[in-house]
């Protein structure tokens, strides 16, 4: 069994204020737990610092976890320095991103943990770090499937399918929309997220900021179902929240999205959701 909490659900920025307790200001960071092996964390944004400390006050032992980096943007990897665990001596934190142009992942994660953008370097943390590249492949955490896959977005990007214990989920952070307006499902996302049982999902746009900024990279909560209804998904959760939208917007588009899966024939079949902070699901 898959066990899934969401430490951190917001994209672009940390937000908080009233307006955004009940979902959460954290950026991107999904805990994945199979059982009592070592944790695997979807993203490094802010509330990977919570995500940290929870672990370190779990047991008094160094913290191994392995880490699946969708990209490098700031709020997706903002909280490296902050994760607790490497703060201390014998932990280790094995980090799993996509291939860089010109410079390695270690280069780039070395550039920004670091004088002037940080006090230290990453060097000099007390735990260790280790970063591996991967794209559109198949490898092994743990007892854990892990399937790397390319998403349109700006930059270089991956998605990740996690199978273990007969449970699934697949993590789609950042997502781009298509261009000409249709809401067509690339083949390498039909294949890496086909009967996929939790399919976390880009909701970030409404279709007016879309048309704003129709190549910024990210998507509407109706793309992100049209992706699931596509992958054939149990269940699909609206992640990465604007840091403009409010708790009221995001309850709006889950029962707008609940109505919209019912008019297509699939109320029954895809359970609509979205993140917020401390939210935990099992997948079977």
């Amino acid at each position: 069994m898959l066990d899934i909490t969401f430490y951190g659900v917001r994209g672009s920025t940390p937000c908080s204020g009233p307006e955004t307790q009940e979902f959460g200001g954290n950026t991107s960071c999904v805990l994945v737990a199979v059982g009592d092996e070592p944790p695997i964390i979807c993203d490094l944004g802010t509330g990977v610092r919570r995500l940290g400390h929870d672990l370190s006050a779990a047991s008094t032992e160094p913290v191994r976890a392995s880490a699946l980096l969708s990209h490098l943007h700031w709020d997706h990897v903002q909280g490296v320095p902050f994760f607790a665990p490497i703060l201390k001596t014998g932990s280790s934190l094995d980090v799993y991103g996509p291939v860089q142009n010109g410079r390695s992942l270690l280069e780039i994660v070395e550039e920004f943990v670091a004088p002037p953008l940080f006090p230290v370097s990453l060097k000099q943390l007390p735990g260790s770090c280790s970063f591996t590249e991967v794209g559109n492949q198949t490898f092994a955490v743990g007892s854990a499937t892990v399937t790397a896959f390319d998403v349109e977005h700006a930059g270089p990007t991956n998605g990740y399918r996690i199978d273990a214990g007969g449970g699934s989920v697949a993590y789609i952070s950042d997502c781009q929309e298509p261009l000409d307006g249709s809401r067509i499902v690339p083949d390498v996302v039909l294949e890496a997220c086909a009967d996929v049982d939790v399919l976390i999902h880009d909701a970030q746009y409404s279709a007016a900021e879309l048309a704003q900024r129709p190549d910024w990279g990210h998507c509407t909560p109706d793309y992100a179902l049209a992706v699931a209804v596509a992958c054939r998904a149990k269940r699909l959760v609206l992640f990465h929240h604007d840091p403009a939208h409010d708790d009221t917007w995001v309850r709006s588009e889950v029962a707008r999205l609940r109505e919209a899966a019912a008019s297509l024939g699939h109320g029954d079949g895809i359970d609509v959701l979205a993140a917020f902070e401390g939210l935990t699901l099992h997948s079977t």
